[in-house]
């Protein structure tokens, strides 16, 4: 593997986002992805080989998280490092040069207001070639139904992290499944659990946004 590629995946692992960031310590002063992923396109190593190798560091840093040997902070990290190297890959999605796996719409469902596990897994899962369409918190049924009407092959992710707002999550989910019954709908949020996902007949529930890449992906193949 090219030496280059090779510092690029470590720099995602290790959420070592360019050469001004002080994180981590020991990478204090060297280059992040910022930079390696322009080098790298520069260099005419191909936007393809190039997004492989952020996915593989997002994969590295996503099986730690799982094994409980590595923490939100330092996935967050990760995943900020992802999306700077991601901004020099936009165009060559645009020209249609790399392909997306598919389209992911994200949000917070109504009433709720916590976006750490939504944007984590949103970072995430746009980390590993999909393109991610973010509605943000406090998203309403219609919301979702708008977005699906935009994206009509794309997944659904809903998030909540209140006992309060599982309700509404439940709500959301039969309203959708009662226009689209064959849509594909993944959950998560610390109240919930496999079980609380197929009492409301909601597709999928992963307790880290690993699993739900994996899932995502086994869908896109």
């Amino acid at each position: 593997m090219n030496e280059l590629l090779v510092k690029l995946e470590e720099c995602i692992e290790r959420g070592k986002i360019n050469l001004a960031s002080p994180y981590p310590p020991a990478m204090k002063g060297l280059p992040g992805a910022d930079e390696l992923t322009k080098e790298a396109l520069d260099s005419s190593i191909s936007a393809e080989e190039v997004l492989n190798t952020l996915v593989a560091g997002m994969t590295k840093i996503g099986a730690k998280f799982s094994a409980g040997k590595a923490f939100v902070p330092e996935m967050l990290m990760a995943a900020k490092a992802m999306s700077t190297a991601m901004v020099h890959l936009k165009p060559f999605f645009s020209s249609g040069e790399v392909k997306r796996k598919g389209v992911f719409v994200i949000g917070t469902v109504a009433g709720d207001l916590h976006d750490i596990g939504k944007n984590l897994v949103s970072m995430s899962v746009e980390g590993a070639g999909w393109e991610v369409i973010d509605l943000g918190v406090d998203v309403k049924t219609e919301k979702f139904l708008e977005a699906v009407e935009k994206y009509p092959d794309c997944v659904l992710g809903l998030s909540a992290l209140l006992t309060t707002t599982m309700a509404n999550m439940e709500k959301t989910v039969q309203e959708i499944k009662a226009k689209y019954p064959s849509k594909v709908i993944l959950v998560g949020g610390a109240p919930l659990s496999t079980d609380f996902c197929e009492k409301i007949g909601a597709s999928f529930y992963s307790e880290t946004p690993q699993g739900a890449i994996e899932f995502l992906n086994k869908h896109a193949a």
